[in-house]
C-alpha cells in the first residue's frame, strides 16, 4: 500500500532522506546547528513543515504489513530556474546546476527503501506513483539524480526508462561519501 506521508511519519522521512543521499542532508543538519545543536531534531523539524521540499506534504510512504517500508518523496521544479546564490555551499551546487538542466519537471527528490523491505518491487511500484501524481499536475517529465555509486537504483532507473541528462562531480568538502558524480536522470510522461 502506498499512503501520503503525514508529520507523524517525519522520523522515518529523516532516515530515508538521509539513505538516498548517503547522508549529506545529516550533514548539513550538523553545519546548520553547530556543534552545541540536534541536528536530527532539525532534520524532524523540516519534515515535519508544511511547506520545503523535505515537507511531508512532498512524500509517500509504501508499507507492508502496516510497516512503513520505504519512500518517495518529489515536487515541481521552477519552469525557470534562478541563478544560483552566492554564498551557497560548494557542496550543493553540483546538485543545484543539475536540478536547472530540467526546468518544469516533477522531481523526484527522494526514493528509498529500508534494507529489510529491498528485492519486493517497492521501487518501481513508487517509480509509477510517481507517474501517476506528476502527469495529472501537468508535468511532461520526471527528473531525479542519483550517485554514480548506487548501483541498484542506477539499474532501477534505466530498467524503468529513464536516461542520463547530465553528470557533475560530487563536491566532498569535509562529507565522507564514496561516490565520485552525480547523474541527472530525466524519463519523459508520455
Amino acid at each position: 500500500m502506498i499512503r501520503r506521508a503525514t508529520a507523524s511519519d517525519a522520523a522515518h522521512l529523516v532516515r530515508f532522506i538521509n539513505m538516498a543521499a548517503d547522508d549529506l542532508p545529516l550533514h548539513f543538519w550538523r553545519k546548520s546547528v553547530g556543534v552545541a545543536g540536534d541536528a536530527l531534531a532539525y532534520g524532524l523539524e523540516r519534515a515535519m513543515r508544511e511547506t520545503g521540499s523535505f515537507s511531508f506534504r512532498n512524500a509517500w510512504l509504501a508499507e507492508i504489513g502496516g510497516e512503513v517500508a520505504a519512500c518517495l518523496l518529489g515536487y515541481a521544479t521552477e519552469e525557470s530556474p534562478q541563478p544560483i546564490e552566492p554564498g551557497t555551499p560548494a557542496i550543493f551546487v553540483p546538485l543545484l546546476e543539475l536540478e536547472a538542466l530540467a526546468p518544469g519537471s516533477w522531481y523526484l527528490n527522494v526514493l528509498a527503501t529500508y534494507e529489510a523491505f529491498r528485492g519486493r518491487g517497492l521501487g518501481s511500484a513508487l517509480l509509477a506513483h510517481a507517474e501517476a501524481v506528476a502527469r495529472p499536475a501537468g508535468h511532461s517529465s520526471i527528473s531525479l539524480i542519483a550517485e554514480d555509486t548506487h548501483l541498484d537504483a542506477l539499474r532501477l532507473y534505466a530498467a524503468k526508462g529513464y536516461r542520463e541528462v547530465a553528470r557533475r562531480a560530487v563536491v566532498k568538502a569535509d562529507w565522507e561519501v564514496a561516490a565520485a558524480e552525480w547523474i541527472l536522470f530525466s524519463k519523459p510522461l508520455g
